[in-house]
C-alpha cells in the first residue's frame, strides 16, 4: 500500500482503514504543504479552552434552546394579541442571525483568533439582553432579542468551538461534546429560572438577571479560550469573504444539504413543546418543565454520542442519531398525550437533537483542511441558517392551517429530519470513495 499523507485524508471516512491512520501520531500538514501540525489532544490550555466554550455555550446557545419559555410567556402577556406563528419569528430570527453570521465570523477567526471576536461579542450579548428587558412591542423584541442577541450568540459560539478544534484531533468529538454540554445545561437551567423569576421579580428583572449571568460567564470564556498557533500558518488566501469555492467538495456539500433539512425540523419542538403540553391540558407551570426535560436529554446527547464517535467514527454516529431524531417525532410525539409520555418524548428528542448539534462540527472539522476549520464551520452554519429560519414559522403556519391540530407540524418535523439523515449518509458513502481513491 502506498503511503498516504495525512493532509490527503482530512476528508476521511470512519471505517477500519481510516482508523489505522487515526491511531498513528496525531500530526497533519498545512494545505500549503510544509510544516507538520501537531494537535496536543490535551494540556492546560486545551482544557481551559473547553471550559471557556462550555461557559460561552451555557449562556448563549442555552438561551436559544429556551426560547419556548418566551414563546409561551409572550402568548399570555406582552404579545397575547399576536398569533403564535408571528411570535415564533423572534426565535427563528435569533437562530437565523446566529447561524448566518458563521460564514463571516469563521473567516475572522481563521485570520485573527477567538478573542478579537469574543470580547465585543460579550458586549453585544449583554446589551441585547438588557434591551430585551425594556421591550414591550413586537418590533422591539425582533430588534433586541432576535437581531442583536443572534449576533452576540454567533460571536461567542463559533470562535470558542473552532478554537477547540485546533487543540484536539483524535479526541475532538469528546472535547466538543463536553463544550456542547454547556448549551444543554443552559437549556435546563434557563427555562426553570425564567419561569420562577417571571413570577417573583417580573419579566424585566428576570431578563436583566440573565444578562448579568451572561456577562460573568462570557468574561471567563474570553480569558480562557485560546487558539493553538501552528508552527507555520498557511499563507493568506485571496478570496471573497465567504469562500464559496470550498463548496466544490461533494461530501461537504451533502453535509450542508442534510443540515438544512434537519435544522428545518429540529427546532420546531423547542419552540412549541411548551404550548403543546398546555394544549394537552397540562398546567402552565408544569409545561415549562417539559422544555427543561428536552434540554436535559440534550446534555447526555451532547456527551455520549461524541465520545462514541471517537471510537466508531463521527459520521457513523451522526447518521443514525439524525434518523432516530426524526423517527421519534413520527412514532412518539404524535401519540404523546399525557404528561409522562410528553416528557419521555422530550427527553428522547432532546438526546438525539443534542447529538446532532454536538456532532456536526466534528464532522465538518474532519473533512476540512488545516487552517480552514473556522471558515468551513461558519459557512455551513450560514447556509443551514435558512432552514432554522423557516422551521418555526412553517410549524406555526401548519398549526393555524390545521385549526390547532399539531399533527401536520409533527409530521413536518419528523420527515425533514429523516430526509436530512439520508443526505448525511450519502456524504458518508462519498467519503468511502475518497479513501479508495488515495489508497
Amino acid at each position: 500500500m502506498a503511503q498516504v499523507p495525512l493532509d490527503r485524508i482530512a476528508s476521511r471516512s470512519d471505517d477500519s482503514t481510516v482508523k489505522a491512520f487515526e491511531e498513528a501520531p496525531v500530526t497533519e500538514k498545512h494545505a500549503g504543504g510544509k510544516a507538520p501540525v501537531t494537535h496536543p489532544d490535551g494540556g492546560l490550555r486545551a482544557w481551559l479552552t473547553v471550559l471557556g466554550a462550555f461557559l460561552a455555550l451555557f449562556c448563549t446557545f442555552g438561551q436559544l434552546n429556551s426560547f419556548g419559555t418566551f414563546q409561551a410567556w409572550y402568548s399570555e402577556h406582552q404579545l397575547r394579541d399576536t398569533p403564535p406563528s408571528t411570535i415564533a419569528w423572534i426565535g427563528s430570527l435569533q437562530l437565523w442571525i446566529f447561524f448566518f453570521s458563521g460564514g463571516f465570523i469563521g473567516r475572522v477567526f481563521d485570520a485573527y483568533g477567538p478573542k478579537v471576536i469574543m470580547a465585543p461579542g460579550t458586549l453585544v450579548l449583554v446589551f441585547s439582553t438588557m434591551m430585551t428587558s425594556l421591550s414591550s412591542k413586537f418590533y422591539q423584541y425582533i430588534l433586541a432579542q432576535g437581531l442583536l442577541f443572534g449576533i452576540g450568540v454567533g460571536m461567542m459560539f463559533y470562535p470558542s468551538l473552532a478554537a477547540i478544534s485546533t487543540h484536539f484531533n483524535r479526541y475532538r468529538g469528546t472535547a466538543l461534546g463536553i463544550a456542547f454540554a454547556g448549551s444543554g445545561v443552559g437549556g435546563v437551567v434557563y427555562p426553570i429560572m425564567f419561569r420562577q423569576l417571571f413570577e417573583q421579580v417580573g419579566f424585566g428583572w428576570a431578563v436583566r438577571i440573565s444578562g448579568f449571568i451572561s456577562l460573568a460567564a462570557c468574561c471567563v470564556a474570553v480569558l480562557t479560550t485560546t487558539r493553538l498557533h501552528h508552527p507555520q500558518p498557511p499563507a493568506p488566501q485571496k478570496s471573497t469573504f465567504l469562500d464559496f469555492a470550498i463548496l466544490r467538495d461533494a461530501p461537504f456539500l451533502l453535509l450542508i444539504g442534510g443540515g438544512i433539512l434537519i435544522c428545518f425540523g429540529l427546532f420546531i419542538p423547542f419552540i412549541y413543546i411548551a404550548e403543546y403540553a398546555r394544549d394537552k391540558h397540562i398546567s402552565v407551570d408544569t409545561a415549562f418543565y417539559v422544555l427543561s426535560a428536552m434540554n436535559g436529554g440534550g446534555i447526555l446527547g451532547r456527551l455520549a454520542p461524541p465520545f462514541l464517535s471517537d471510537v466508531f467514527g463521527r459520521f457513523n454516529v451522526l447518521v443514525p442519531c439524525a434518523f432516530l431524531m426524526g423517527l421519534s417525532a413520527l412514532v412518539f410525539w404524535i401519540f404523546a398525550k399525557t404528561l409522562v409520555t410528553i416528557i419521555l418524548f422530550a427527553i428522547v428528542f432532546g438526546f438525539f437533537s443534542g447529538a446532532f448539534i454536538a456532532m456536526i462540527i466534528p464532522c465538518v472539522a474532519q473533512i476540512s483542511p488545516d487552517g480552514r476549520i473556522g471558515t468551513r464551520i461558519g459557512l455551513l452554519y450560514s447556509i443551514i441558517s435558512f432552514g432554522a429560519l423557516a422551521g418555526g414559522p412553517a410549524g406555526g403556519a401548519l398549526l393555524k392551517a390545521c385549526h390547532g391540530s399539531y399533527t401536520g407540524m409533527i409530521i413536518l418535523c419528523g420527515v425533514s429530519n429523516i430526509a436530512g439523515s439520508f443526505f448525511i449518509l450519502w456524504a458518508r458513502l462519498r467519503l468511502d470513495r475518497r479513501i479508495l481513491a488515495v489508497v
